[in-house]
């Protein structure tokens, strides 16, 4: 047994995520991180992220606040949430991450949009996978790359999340697995 072999990647809900979402998500990231998941609350109150001119959560705020609340066998943390995500310079965000760092977060607020009451739930399901997996990807140091079709591609609208793949382009998986066995090595 290796030292990295009690490592997880911890799946957090904030809010009402329904269950087969979370378990949806935790077996799509061990799947394709090849990293035993976990899904545990953390942490419970983001109220202290309201902007009340904005109407929104500071999704910066909220990262700070989860990366002190990360347990000693974690090696990264995912946040999903239910409310409208910001940074400063953007009017919304699907998500943010820690570059480099362990903490992510995804909201299903604006993921929601634009989906046909038939396939809501499978739809919402992939659209959060695929931002999970984004998301994931910066914690390992990966960049926004230049092929619409590579899950680390910048989203501007929804019609860019349904557009791109589930899978890293050639270059941003070489890059991902060379992190991996960065963070791995025992």
């Amino acid at each position: 047994m290796t030292q990295h072999d009690n490592l997880k990647i911890l799946i957090t809900p904030i809010g009402s995520i329904p269950g087969h979402q979370l378990e949806a998500i935790a077996a799509a990231v061990k799947d394709h991180f090849t990293i035993k998941t976990a899904i545990e609350n953390s942490l419970q109150d983001i109220e202290f992220a309201f902007d009340t001119e904005r109407s929104q959560y500071h999704s910066t705020s909220i990262l700070e606040a989860l990366q002190e609340l990360v347990p000693d066998n974690t090696l990264k943390v995912i946040a999903l949430v239910e409310v409208d995500l910001f940074i400063p310079i953007l009017t919304h965000v699907y998500g943010e991450a820690q570059l480099g760092g362990k903490a992510c977060i995804v909201s299903t607020h604006r993921l929601k949009e634009n989906l046909k009451s038939v396939s809501i739930e499978p739809d919402l399901t992939q659209r959060l996978i695929k931002e999970a997996f984004h998301e994931l990807g910066h914690t390992f140091g990966l960049l926004h790359c230049k092929d619409p079709t590579c899950i680390m591609h910048y989203c501007r609208s929804i019609r860019d999340v349904d557009r791109k793949s589930k899978n890293f382009c050639r270059y941003c998986d070489i890059m991902l697995q060379d992190a991996l066995k960065k963070e791995l090595k025992t």
